[in-house]
């Protein structure tokens, strides 16, 4: 049991290992905001997909090697969680991190590929919405497109939310073991938790209305502003 907890304790660390910060400050870019999003503009799409990857791989390793270790199931997802929560809300950056959506990913992928793949597809047409805008913009160049963007999305955020809402419920239909459909949950749950409460102070200060303020965080991942 202390075992298992040392365990969480160190995957919470890991997950929360600052490697986005490193790479702006190396790139002498702004270390406030999306840091993703930082990388991309500031440094170009090959440092912004490293950036994803590396998080991507925290959630990939997280389980491969509790795996490797001989961990129990149930361990094994709460390390994955820990990881993300590590993404999420990282001591080496006032707790104030990432969406947790790379490393969830990461970690939801090596658990369970298939009810992962299926929830993806949301996901994926979001993405491919946000292209298809992107593509038709006039009067710039490909590389300035890729690198600036075609501004907010709405399609891809909600994407993404849909895609981890359906992970435990396509889990659930294709027969996973009990601990990985609880994890997929408690996983959509701390996702929509992070989304809802990065900002949030700023909007309610704003005296902005509540209304909008959950629509916005929860489905759009933005702040009103």
């Amino acid at each position: 049991m202390l075992t298992n907890i040392a365990l969480i304790i160190v995957f919470y660390f890991f997950g929360a290992f600052p490697h986005l910060y490193l790479l702006c400050k190396l790139h002498k870019l702004s270390t406030s905001g999306d840091l993703h999003m930082n990388l991309w503009q500031g440094a170009g799409p090959f440092w912004g997909i490293t950036g994803v990857l590396i998080d991507v791989l925290k959630g990939i390793a997280t389980i491969l090697i509790c795996y490797a270790i001989g961990l129990d199931l149930w361990a094994t997802v709460a390390c994955g969680l820990s990881a993300v929560v590590g993404q999420m809300w990282p001591v080496f950056s006032r707790f104030d991190g990432e969406k947790g959506n790379t490393v969830g990913l990461g970690m939801a992928v090596t658990l369970a590929y298939l009810p992962t793949l299926i929830a993806l597809i949301p996901a994926f047409i979001g993405l491919i919405s946000k292209l298809v805008k992107l593509l038709r913009l006039k009067g710039q160049s490909t590389r300035t497109r890729f690198t600036k963007g075609a501004g907010t999305s709405d399609a891809l955020p909600i994407g993404v939310a849909l895609a981890f809402f359906l992970l435990p419920i396509a889990a659930y239909f294709l027969g996973e073991p009990i601990e990985i459909v609880v994890g997929f949950s408690i996983l959509f749950v701390i996702i929509m938790i992070r989304r809802l409460t990065q900002g949030l102070k700023e909007d309610i200060k704003a005296k902005r209305k509540m209304g909008e303020v959950l629509l916005n965080h929860l489905l759009l991942d933005r702040s009103i502003k």
